[in-house]
């Protein structure tokens, strides 16, 4: 029997070849302790540098501001948390987006419970922040706006460099959660604007296990964990020098890969959407449609349950109805609620998201098992 096509590149992607060479070459040659001084430490520490370096030029950063961390969830701690902590005698606001991922808005409320102000600016019917609202949140008390770069379940890419705008202008940090982002669309640093920005391993083609925090030069933040001083002792720890490793060959990939890249997948995306559309009347499109990543197509199928649509074409499919981090629960998202979805349409909603190494005999494959899902549940 043939394998399910891949549909699920947001919630994580395979290991590239690449990826898994040199962490084989670390786990088995250079498995040396990069604090070590001698030969197998300094080979250790060579490549922890030179993935350093390769993260950098992907998002057009400097070397020393990158912070690798365990995984996106604890860089998007680290940036909410070390920030609160460097500057909790002076501004205690914090503003956020209604659609962030737990990762972000968890951080925000355990902030919130420790007696910060939270704010949480709304999105509009595709799922954007209106830079207007986000200045209009802001105070002479706010420490930190994060609001994430592109959204993880309907793809929609939010306005970062003109919120940066408003936030320049008051003086207060911009965070973005680039999770999703990297890897997929140019994502600069500059032109974004952002004094912290955050990373993913297992979305751009390395291993789960591995992230990274941009932490722009001569910004206040502290460490949240406590040790010795690796990562400029914001993230104290032996280093995972094969995963570090991996991402460094991730973000190489990566930039190669990034003119081609977005070409690629919209193709393969809209293959999909037209087929499905063609097929099936009243299917609906969620998220932003141009501003959103070139990969991701979040649909929703009339009359029928997205879980339901899924595990009849699973034979054929494997996709999800919405975020990974949510897969176990049948309630209607936090996102689609935030879009002013009404609930039919929030529970026949489905996100297809396409990756580098499909071909468009999958897509078609993948079209084909999906709509006559949809048939027979709609005849039943």
């Amino acid at each position: 029997m043939r394998a399910p096509v891949y549909l699920d590149y947001n919630a994580t992607t395979p290991v590239a070849p690449e990826v898994a060479e040199i962490m084989r070459y670390c786990l088995t040659e250079a498995f040396g302790n990069p604090s070590s001084a001698y030969d197998r430490g300094r080979q250790a520490a060579a490549l922890v540098r030179q993935a350093r370096e390769a993260v950098a030029r992907l998002i057009g950063a400097r070397t020393d501001e990158i912070v690798f961390t365990g995984c996106a969830t604890e860089a998007n701690n680290l940036a909410l948390l070390g920030v609160a902590r460097a500057l909790r005698a002076d501004k205690r606001h914090l503003v956020v987006s209604a659609i962030e991922h737990p990762a972000v808005m968890e951080p925000a409320r355990h902030l919130q419970r420790e007696g910060w102000e939270l704010t949480i600016v709304p999105v509009d019917g595709h799922g954007r922040v209106a830079p207007a609202d986000v200045a209009a949140a802001l105070r002479p008390g706010t420490a930190l706006v994060s609001i994430m770069h592109a959204n993880n379940e309907i793809g929609t890419l939010q306005p970062i460099a003109e919120i940066s705008a408003a936030t320049r202008g008051k003086g207060v940090l911009l965070h973005a959660d680039a999770a999703q982002s990297v890897g997929k669309v140019p994502v600069d640093v500059d032109v974004l604007g952002v004094d912290l920005l955050t990373l993913a391993g297992h979305k751009f083609y390395a291993t789960k296990g591995i992230g990274a925090l941009y932490v722009r030069a001569g910004t206040p933040i502290e460490n949240i964990l406590f040790g010795a001083g690796q990562e400029r002792g914001l993230r104290p720890g032996t280093e995972n020098v094969p995963a570090i490793a991996g991402l460094g060959a991730a973000a190489r990939l990566a930039r190669q890969r990034l003119p081609e890249a977005g070409a690629c997948l919209r193709r393969l995306r809209d293959a999909l959407h037209r087929r499905l559309q063609d097929a099936i009347p009243d299917l609906a499109l969620n998220g932003h449609p141009v501003e959103r990543l070139p990969n991701t197509l979040h649909v929703s199928f009339p009359g029928v349950g997205g879980r339901e649509l899924l595990q009849r074409a699973s034979a054929d499919v494997a996709a999800s109805v919405g975020s990974a981090c949510h897969a176990e629960h049948d309630a209607v998202s936090g996102v689609l609620a935030a879009l002013g979805l009404d609930a039919a349409r929030a529970m026949g909603a489905v996100r297809l998201s396409t990756g580098w190494m499909m071909t468009m005999e999958e897509i078609e494959r993948a079209a084909d098992a999906l709509i006559a899902a949809w048939r027979q549940l709609a005849r039943s």
